[in-house]
């Protein structure tokens, strides 16, 4: 019998420490479909790469212009749900997490560089009170610095008799975006639209190489590090395997920390050896929790049943079953 998770000990993490996540790949799916759908015998990994980021272009135009015109409408919106959805409820636990002695600050990295989650966030911003933090910097100009990661904002009472800290969100993102714009070599402007020749780092196998030569993406990866070095921080995973190398290595250095506490959560069952693999762990440290949709209640997972009587039914777990297992959290007495 496989032993279930302790959703207890996550619900008292996210309520009261610094909390991460880390979203990758697997959250965009089927709008965008994973690299691996790309590649094939007949063409190159140059080819898959050019054929991937053609899409998230597309995609990307689609969501934050017109999905109406589209002809995956349905998969682009089901999408787009599926991260606004995810956005109010760990804005929920920002403003439920009052007593925690830390700053009242949610971070967001993720690998991605399509769109959907700056959507949502615009949407969300028309009626809910919190801060979004891109790390830009300017007005008509809105240049990306790591620098900017470090504010923080607070509403001040009319007499100025009380400093309340507004809840914010930042995005941190390694692999750049389909909205970043380099201006001049040592520039990189946050446009509010899809652009013609995007910053972004491609999935190439070279990712760490590509990115540690570009200091844009250093600094972002440098918050990424920081942040999980900061005492009584927690880190939640979620659509990714941590094929990209130097991710895996800030991780496992990152353990180290002994008031850091992950979670990755994974889609399938077969998926933790995949991930221990390319953490190159034999088995989880303490810290570290590798969650598979079995050791999780029937409520927190999706079930996928087989027509074959030979074969059984089987679970998976992705953003849309994250996002109710943190809105039990946030309203849990």
């Amino acid at each position: 019998m496989v032993e279930k998770f302790d959703i207890k000990q996550l619900r008292y993490f996210a309520m009261t420490k610094r909390l991460n996540f880390l979203i990758g790949s697997g959250t965009s799916v089927p709008a965008i479909p994973l690299m691996s759908f790309f590649k094939s015998k007949d063409i190159s990994d140059e080819e898959a790469n050019n054929l991937l980021s053609y899409k998230v272009k597309e995609v990307s135009k689609k969501v934050i212009e017109d999905i109406s015109s589209s002809n995956d409408e349905g998969n682009i919106k089901a999408v787009l749900k599926r991260y606004s959805e995810f956005i109010k409820v760990i804005l929920q636990l920002l403003y439920h997490a009052n007593s925690r002695q830390v700053t009242k600050n949610i971070n967001i990295f993720t690998t991605n560089y399509d769109l959907f989650i700056e959507k949502s966030l615009d949407e969300l911003m028309k009626y809910e009170s919190f801060v979004f933090n891109d790390g830009s910097n300017g007005y008509f100009n809105r240049i990306l610095d790591s620098a900017n990661y470090n504010k923080s904002v607070a509403y001040r009472g009319l007499n100025d008799s009380y400093l309340n800290e507004l809840p914010t969100l930042s995005l941190i993102k390694p692999h750049g975006s389909m909205n970043w714009e380099r201006e001049q070599e040592d520039n990189i402007l946050i446009r509010q639209s899809v652009v013609e020749n995007p910053v972004v780092v491609k999935p190439t196998g070279l990712e760490g190489q590509e990115t540690f030569l570009n200091n844009h993406f250093h600094d972002m990866l440098r918050v990424f590090q920081l942040e999980l070095d900061k005492p009584q921080s927690i880190l939640i995973v979620i659509g990714f395997s941590f094929q990209d190398k130097h991710i895996a290595k800030m991780l496992n250095r990152s353990l180290k920390n002994p008031e850091l506490n992950v979670f990755i959560f994974c889609y399938s069952e077969s998926d933790k050896q995949t991930i221990l693999t390319n953490l190159g762990l034999s088995d989880c440290p303490r810290n570290l929790n590798v969650i598979t949709p079995n050791e999780l209640d029937e409520k927190y997972k999706t079930k996928h049943e087989v027509e074959d009587e030979d074969e059984s039914d089987w679970f998976s777990f992705d953003l849309s079953n994250l996002t109710e297992l943190l809105r039990d959290m946030s309203f849990e007495e």
